[in-house]
């Protein structure tokens, strides 16, 4: 199973009850067309409620994305599992998942988590400044030694500890930046929605190990913009 176990009992003040929520959440990705097991284990096993307001934590096990401020959102929980489930499928299990993983948006830290569970090294970028902080506070209560966080220009993704394996973005442009493919390995793998507001499609791109990229597409989704620059 899982080599990388989030240890949600980190977080303290865990009831039968947001158990139960999570477990109706996990059968619902099911139900849903989530095949992967060890996603959906790592979204039972992570407390959702923790990473938004606690105005909003009767709301926390809905398939619903939810407001965390600054304009930003915490991905819906299908969401979530459907990227991360995209991102680990090209990967043969019997070799190992991806080494190094970039995810490009930390935000509430969800999606970052819930990666960090699965892959030996993640490394997330955030450009606003007090979710990427809210965001590190949560890390430490898991104490994810496999996580690193940056402050930065996701746009210009994380240079210094590429390449990458994989690499998330959770924001929309009109296309990927050259900046964060340049930073993937030879044959890694993207999964980033692209489009206009009122028009996104999620899509994966898988280098085939001489330049070029093949892309699929894999539905519509609704994101906040990729924006440039710290702020």
């Amino acid at each position: 199973m899982n080599p990388y176990p989030l240890p949600a009992a980190a977080f303290k003040g865990e009831g039968m009850t947001s158990q139960r929520a999570r477990d109706r959440l996990a059968n619902s990705l099911k139900e849903a067309g989530i095949r992967d097991s060890r996603v959906i284990e790592v979204i039972r096993n992570t407390p959702r409620h923790h990473f938004i307001d606690q105005a909003l934590h009767a709301r926390a096990y809905e398939n619903t994305a939810l407001p965390i401020g600054h304009g930003q959102t915490i991905s819906q929980p299908w969401v979530v599992a459907r990227m991360t489930e995209a991102l680990l499928e090209p990967f043969d299990p019997k070799q190992g998942m991806p080494r190094k993983v970039l995810e490009i948006g930390t935000g509430s830290g969800y999606q970052a988590v819930v990666l960090a569970a699965l892959v030996p090294q993640l490394f997330t970028v955030e450009r606003i400044e007090e979710l990427l902080r809210q965001a590190r506070r949560r890390f430490r209560q898991l104490g994810l030694a496999n996580l690193r966080s940056k402050h930065d220009d996701g746009k210009l993704g994380w240079a210094d500890e590429a390449p990458f394996d994989a690499i998330i973005l959770t924001a929309a442009g009109d296309t990927v930046p050259t900046r964060i493919l340049d930073q993937l390995t030879p044959t890694g793998v993207l999964v980033a929605p692209v489009g206009s507001p009122s028009s996104q499609t999620l899509i994966r791109l898988r280098g085939d190990g001489e330049g070029d990229f093949i892309q699929e597409e894999l539905g519509a989704v609704s994101f906040v913009p990729l924006l440039g620059g710290i702020g």
